[in-house]
């Protein structure tokens, strides 16, 4: 196997490495990149074992992921509310990573105010209601059916009259075209800032890791209609190989804040990238 062994490297361990990178969910580009660098580096005799190859594709994969990612948490203090702007399609987990947010930042014992901006789903407004409940944190929703904009716009305002520590929004995960959406969001997010100034402070993007390859299209279209500070990785439960993490933090250089890993409300958890990086060489492992 390729991944044991101070055995001399040949072609086949190339070829074995190419077959796990490329099926990893890393995605065609990371994977070449990292593929030319270790070619490279074994090309000027500086990797002469399998051992040397994989501590090397190791250390690269970890530069990848580690891009500074702050607590959402870290700047909340009575001074400033703090507006965070959650974007993402339907079905990626979005409101409930929400939830589970607000959860987060109350148990930490700050003040919450959710905003129902995914207007055209009343699914998901009952289903923040069930959060507010839960959480014991107020709720703006607009009329069925209202402008998001416009509850936005009433949530970031009373958020600051009120002083809230941390205001989070939810948005529209789906419209007619795609180019609707992002028109509807770039509009959320000037809306935002109408209310308060400098708002939204955060943009997060919710991406569900099952999807693998997509992800990454889909994070290129939100980012390039509205700026994304961090990303939550969904569903990251068994079924899905995380490779796609660093492909996007390759290709976008976006960090990843949180990661799913469940439904329960405790499920969440801060991106570790050691534990990451650890289990992905453990599922190469079970390629090899």
């Amino acid at each position: 196997s390729l991944l044991s062994g101070g055995a001399a490297i040949d072609e086949s361990v190339m070829d074995e490495l190419e077959a796990i990178l490329f099926t990893s969910d890393i995605g065609a580009r990371t994977a070449d990149r990292l593929l030319e660098d270790l070619k490279q580096r074994r090309g000027s005799d500086r990797l002469k074992t399998a051992d040397e190859v994989f501590a090397a594709l190791r250390e690269e994969l970890s530069a990848i992921v580690r891009l500074p990612a702050p607590s959402l948490f870290d700047d909340l203090d009575a001074e400033r509310t703090k507006v965070v702007m959650l974007v993402g399609v339907n079905g990626v987990g979005k409101t409930t990573s929400m939830g589970k947010l607000a959860h987060w930042a109350k148990n930490k014992g700050h003040s919450v105010l959710l905003g129902a901006g995914d207007t055209f789903r009343a699914a998901a407004v009952d289903q923040l209601q069930v959060w507010a409940d839960r959480t014991d944190s107020p709720l703006v929703r607009g009329a069925d059916q209202a402008d998001p904009s416009s509850v936005l716009f009433e949530t970031v305002e009373r958020g600051v009259k009120e002083g809230f520590d941390l205001v989070l929004c939810d948005t529209a995960g789906r419209l007619h075209t795609r180019a609707e959406l992002m028109d509807e969001l770039k509009k959320m997010h000037r809306v935002m800032g109408k209310a308060f100034e400098g708002a939204p402070h955060e943009v997060i993007l919710v991406l569900d890791a099952t999807i693998g390859q997509n992800a990454i299209a889909q994070a290129r279209t939100f980012v390039e209609a509205i700026p994304v500070d961090g990303i939550i990785l969904t569903k990251l439960d068994g079924t899905a190989r995380g490779g796609v993490i660093a492909g996007i933090c390759d290709e976008l250089k976006i960090p990843v804040y949180y990661i799913g890993v469940g439904e329960g409300v405790d499920d969440l958890r801060a991106f570790d990238p050691d534990e990451f990086v650890g289990a992905l060489f453990d599922s190469f492992g079970e390629q090899a």
